[in-house]
């Protein structure tokens, strides 16, 4: 019988997982396929029964459920736990709901192939405190990275967050905007530049040392009004199209035990946003 999965997100318009999972479906031979559920926030409990009662076989998640599904999940693995978000659901053969996030990792292998390392790159800045940011941190930490500076609009989660990861330290939005000279790496894990959502920039990017790598979660459009400013500065800039893809590989590869072909992929989204 065709297997189905999906991804749900308040919007979901935007997203480009369906593409890229049907076009690893036919790659791969497997006979499945993936589509996107609009799915509000006061909606998430009865979207959750209704995926698993319509024979769903896994579902990734974005903005702004990854923190919220966790209640509705049986098992959530520890990496995904510590996080505090999840977006990767796999349904077992018993019906068991296990959560996991592939975020972090997915974001690690995309900045690897950029150059990055924890030699080089020594000192971080992560601007958001979100699920995303939680994820991101979390798997830069596994990876050797270290001290990693949490910024925020609300201090206070900025702070909170910083408390889940030993050695790191939090700064409001304005001490991060003075510091910014002495970060070698600053990842942007807020929606602000997003299509469908706030334009702008979280901070000015004015004032970074020249050469640091700075990266945008962001995938689309392929470069934020953040990264574009970050470049003119003497930035080198990563935009949000690898760590997708990879997060999204690794989600398949738990869904079907095969991992995808990730260089293509990249090359495929990259042309189709950037109108080629």
């Amino acid at each position: 019988m065709k297997k189905w999965y999906a991804v749900i997100g308040d919007p979901i318009a935007q997203s480009m997982s369906p593409v890229m999972h049907d076009a690893w479906f036919r790659e791969n031979g497997i006979d499945a396929t993936y589509i996107p559920i609009h799915v509000k926030a006061e909606q998430l409990g009865e979207a959750v029964a209704s995926l698993k009662r319509l024979g769903c076989s896994g579902w990734n998640v974005t903005v702004p459920h990854k923190c919220a599904i966790i209640p509705y999940l049986d098992q959530v693995d520890e990496a995904a736990r510590r996080m505090n978000a999840v977006n990767t659901v796999k349904v077992l053969e018993d019906g068991t709901l296990f959560g996991t996030n592939t975020d972090g990792n997915g974001f690690v292998r995309s900045l690897q192939e950029f150059g990055a390392s924890p030699e080089k790159n020594g000192e971080l800045l992560v601007i958001g405190a979100g699920g995303a940011a939680a994820g991101i941190s979390f798997a830069l930490e596994s990876a050797g990275f270290g001290q990693i500076t949490i910024t925020n609009r609300t201090i206070g989660k900025a702070k909170e967050m910083s408390d889940a990861f030993p050695g790191s330290s939090a700064l409001s939005l304005d001490e991060a905007q003075l510091a910014l000279d002495k970060f070698d790496l600053i990842v942007q894990t807020t929606s602000v530049g997003m299509n469908f959502a706030k334009s702008g920039m979280p901070l000015d990017p004015t004032g970074i040392s020249e050469g640091a790598i700075v990266a945008d979660i962001i995938y689309n459009p392929l470069e934020t009004e953040f990264l574009r400013r970050a470049s003119e500065v003497g930035g080198k800039t990563i935009n949000g199209v690898g760590m997708f893809v990879h997060q999204g590989a690794l989600a398949f590869e738990l869904w079907t035990g095969a991992y995808p072909d990730t260089k293509k992929m990249i090359q495929l989204i990259s042309n189709d946003l950037g109108g080629k």
